[in-house]
């Protein structure tokens, strides 16, 4: 079949990727120059499969209201005359229960322990490097009631089949020595040695380079203008070119691309471009922060991925660099660094990386970069047939678009070619499936 993907990020070139290998002839239409230039761009590095909770969980609210006054707070909530954002909040409420908790987080983990290994099967495939380190990802707590609720959070991963240690002090600093000068501070972690970390946006670019060696097509620079109907199913994409208006003022005209299948992956930008079809996702923006840093001494600096519990940030070491990630803020499609909010939140970031590693990086010229994840009040992303029947969804990923991109771009292959994806996951238009252990496809060994 032909088939247009409508979104370069993580999740639009994973599919098409994957749609590739299932023999599809595959367009892919994104309005920036190149592949990953928008959430995919400088996130928070991790392939964290040990840490697929889902935001919603019974102690969520009193915490929301605690920082809402805060402008450095992990979770801003920035109430707007916006009945999409009042939708989610009041959606994202009823899932602050233990029993909605422990169903988001079985799916969450099935689908991040999929995704995994599909990665794994890319790399495999293309030898892609992308500042790849796999070394884990260790979770330090900066007080010991934390440390205890993380320790209760670890005891659930492993139930779901991840191997999540608890760890005292002494040993979160044996896994990363880096964390020496910090670690009077520390009351313990908790720690997964198959995770993962490595560059999305280099990762992303490279696959799509690779795309392109096969046939795929790639329409940069294109905006999409509408999506037509007719008879019930997707008639066509209204695009128009980019290219060249930025210099002489004029528009380039309107075209129609036509495909068997269409694959709606544009992000937060999803449900606004769906409305005008009548499918209303529950995806939501949430902004979040970056920083990358150029190391000073590279030698004292973390190699292990890292998670700050008192911060909500991921540290992850990009060669010579490290990025530092996190926050949400929840305020609409604001994608600004200037206000006086989003400088609050980026100096943050550098300040805790000092405050954890000093003298370690250059926070003279930080590299600061903002993006709209796509939330949903689960965390669950929507993958499957949309009630059109040639239109697919792949959207809503959140914070764990890098984490879950390579398995849900190839689940939606597969779906689309009829087959059925082999993890217990609530696709959309199916009944959720029983529980059942997700049991990896052996490779062959490069013997």
């Amino acid at each position: 079949m032909k088939v247009i993907v409508l979104g370069a990020g993580i999740i639009g070139v994973s599919t098409a990727w994957h749609l590739l290998n299932e023999g599809h002839e595959v367009t892919v239409v994104d309005r920036q120059p190149d592949a990953a230039l928008e959430t995919s761009f400088a996130n928070g590095a991790q392939i964290s499969v040990s840490f697929c909770e889902p935001w919603a969980n019974a102690g969520a609210p009193f915490k929301v209201a605690k920082w809402l006054l805060r402008d450095d707070s992990p979770l801003l909530f920035r109430p707007k005359l916006d009945p999409h954002q009042w939708r989610w909040g009041l959606s994202f409420l009823t899932q602050c229960n233990d029993a909605a908790f422990a169903r988001n987080v079985r799916q969450l983990v099935a689908l991040g322990r999929y995704s995994h290994e599909s990665l794994k099967g890319v790399v495999a495939a293309t030898g892609i490097q992308y500042d790849r380190l796999e070394r884990g990802i260790l979770h330090f707590f900066s007080s010991q009631a934390d440390f205890e609720a993380g320790a209760a959070g670890a005891e659930l991963m492993r139930r779901y089949g991840v191997d999540r240690r608890v760890m005292d002090r002494d040993a979160v600093l044996k896994v990363e020595p880096a964390l020496a000068a910090f670690g009077p501070n520390i009351h313990g972690g908790t720690f997964t040695p198959s995770d993962e970390s490595g560059d999305a946006q280099v990762f992303t670019q490279k696959l799509a380079a690779l795309c392109r060696a096969r046939g795929a097509t790639f329409l940069h620079a294109t905006a999409i203008e509408r999506i037509d109907m007719l008879g019930g199913q997707i008639s066509g994409v209204r695009v128009r070119s980019l290219a060249g208006a930025a210099t002489d003022g004029a528009k380039a005209p309107v075209r129609t691309l036509v495909a068997d299948q269409y694959v709606a992956a544009m992000g937060s930008y999803t449900a606004p471009m769906l409305r005008q079809l009548g499918i209303w996702l529950n995806i939501y923006p949430a902004k979040g922060y970056s920083a990358t840093l150029k190391l000073k001494r590279p030698q004292d600096a973390s190699v292990v991925s890292l998670l700050d519990d008192t911060r909500k940030i991921a540290i992850s070491r990009l060669g010579d660099h490290i990025r530092i990630a996190g926050t949400a803020e929840l305020a609409g499609y604001d994608t600004s660094l200037d206000g006086a909010t989003a400088q609050k939140r980026c100096a943050a970031l550098v300040r805790r990386y000092e405050e954890l590693f000093p003298g370690v990086a250059d926070t003279s010229q930080p590299n600061y970069w903002t993006g709209l994840r796509p939330s949903t009040p689960t965390n669950i992303p929507y993958i499957g047939r949309s009630r059109l029947p040639n239109l697919w969804l792949n959207a809503g990923h959140g914070t764990l678009g890098w984490t879950h991109g390579a398995g849900s771009g190839q689940a939606l292959a597969e779906l689309i070619s009829g087959k059925r994806p082999a993890l217990s996951f609530g696709f959309c238009g199916e009944a959720l499936p029983a529980a059942k252990p997700f049991v990896p496809a052996k490779r062959p060994s490069a013997a």
